[in-house]
């Protein structure tokens, strides 16, 4: 870990220097949450799975892990995933959506529009599928592109068949800094259902 990494999460030599950068403005703090924070335990998708029994663990939660719980549930949250504070602010417009047969292409731009510098199942409202990190002077904007396979992010296990399967059907891609805020999307087709075995 380097000055200019997460300065006040996961420890390392440098975390003096790293905070001490942030606390002086050397760098902008421009980390972001790798999980929610839920108001109280009890409100955490494993509450009930938190121990053995009799030497068995149980994942009762499944899919619904972190933001895709609490969004599903509606349960409001202290800190969301992906929520970070910055001594800057930024701004999304202009997504666009271009797919082939094989991925498709999410478009945004990215504006900083601060003052300073700064480098057929249930399934969950949204899957976190590709992101992209980007460094912004004062009032720069930047064209980023996430390239994202299609069949992996539109596919689930089938267990009665063995199988993936992607599902023919209209898919939405939502744009945005953290789970709670998507305020750009776009929408795709797949023409007919598909199952695969393994990763090919």
């Amino acid at each position: 870990m380097n000055s200019h990494g997460h300065a006040a999460w996961y420890g390392g030599n440098e975390t003096g220097n790293a905070i001490g950068d942030v606390v002086f403005g050397v760098v902008n703090q421009s980390g972001k949450l790798s999980l929610s924070f839920p108001h109280h335990n009890e409100d955490n998708p494993a509450f009930l799975n938190f121990r053995s029994e009799r030497g068995s663990t149980k994942y009762g939660e499944g899919v619904y892990i972190g933001y895709r719980f609490y969004e599903k549930c509606k349960k409001e949250v202290a800190f969301p995933f992906g929520h970070g504070l910055s001594y800057t602010t930024s701004k999304l417009s202009s997504i666009s959506l271009q797919k082939t047969d094989e991925e498709f292409l999410v478009t945004v731009n990215v504006q900083n529009t601060g003052t300073l510098m700064s480098p057929s199942i249930n399934r969950p409202p949204k899957e976190l599928k590709g992101f992209e990190k980007v460094f912004l002077c004062a009032q720069q904007t930047e064209t980023v592109t996430v390239k994202i396979p299609t069949k992996y992010a539109t596919s689930f296990w089938d267990e009665h068949r063995n199988a993936w399967v992607q599902e023919i059907g209209r898919y939405r891609v939502q744009v945005g800094t953290c789970s709670a805020e998507n305020p750009l999307s776009a929408d795709f087709e797949v023409e007919q259902t598909a199952w695969r075995n393994g990763l090919s």
